[in-house]
Parts: structure tokens; C-alpha cells; sequence
């Protein structure tokens, strides 16, 4: 269910190059939750880097709301740049996945699999 990619490249550097693949890629970036910082300022001893970008193709998500207007609890796509062990990691969970356990409707696990594909090559152009 999760797609996770290791990164030889810094936390920011990774998050930076994943903004940029959003953006070749068709998608906009809705907003960047930013974890990490949320946690620290907070008062929690949160050492770990976590940056969410919730990304969306408003072609793509048009599509999935005129299937099943629920699905819009669904939407956007989450992209994950985080540490862990001083590690770089960028992932997400399987649109495909999630779908399925939401829907049968073949037409929306269609739509499904064309984001997962272009947010996969998202991922793989920002390592």
C-alpha cells in the first residue's frame, strides 16, 4: 500500500526537487503541511524532518467527483518527504489502493492508476 523511496539528497533538496516534479507533471501544489515544524512548536521533542504536500490535477480529481462525490474525503494526493535515521525518504499510499477499498467502480480505479503512475514519476524525478 505505501510507495517509499530512499533519497541520497537533503531533506530540503528532496522537498524542493519534488515541488518542482509536481509542477512538470501537470499538478499543483494545494498546500505543505510541514510536520516536523508543527510538532517542535508545539513543545514536542520532535527531531525527525516530515513535510506533506497534498497535490492535485483538477482534471484528474473532476473525474474521481463525478463517479462518487464521497471521494472528495479522499482527495488530494499526499506526497511525503521525511527523515527517519538520517535517512531521506519521499513516499505516498497507492491511490489504486486506497480506491479500491473505497470503490468498485472499474471507470474510478482507472483514473486511479493514471494519477499513481504520474505521482510515482513525481517521486522518481525528485530522488
Amino acid at each position: 500500500m505505501f510507495a517509499i523511496q530512499a533519497t541520497d539528497k537533503t531533506f530540503d533538496q528532496a522537498s524542493a526537487d519534488l515541488e518542482s516534479a509536481v509542477a512538470k507533471h501537470g499538478f499543483t501544489v494545494l498546500h505543505i503541511h510541514d510536520l516536523g515544524a508543527t510538532l517542535r512548536s508545539k513543545g514536542k521533542d520532535f527531531k525527525e524532518e516530515c513535510r506533506v504536500l497534498e497535490v492535485c490535477n483538477a482534471g484528474k480529481a473532476a473525474q474521481v467527483l463525478a463517479l462518487d462525490m464521497r471521494l472528495n474525503m479522499a482527495l488530494p494526493c499526499r506526497i511525503s518527504v521525511y527523515t527517519q535515521s538520517g535517512q531521506t525518504f519521499i513516499g505516498m499510499i497507492r491511490p489504486t489502493d486506497m480506491l479500491s477499498l473505497l470503490s468498485k467502480d472499474s471507470g474510478l480505479l482507472a483514473v486511479g492508476k493514471e494519477v499513481e503512475q504520474q505521482v510515482e514519476q513525481m517521486i522518481q524525478d525528485a530522488l
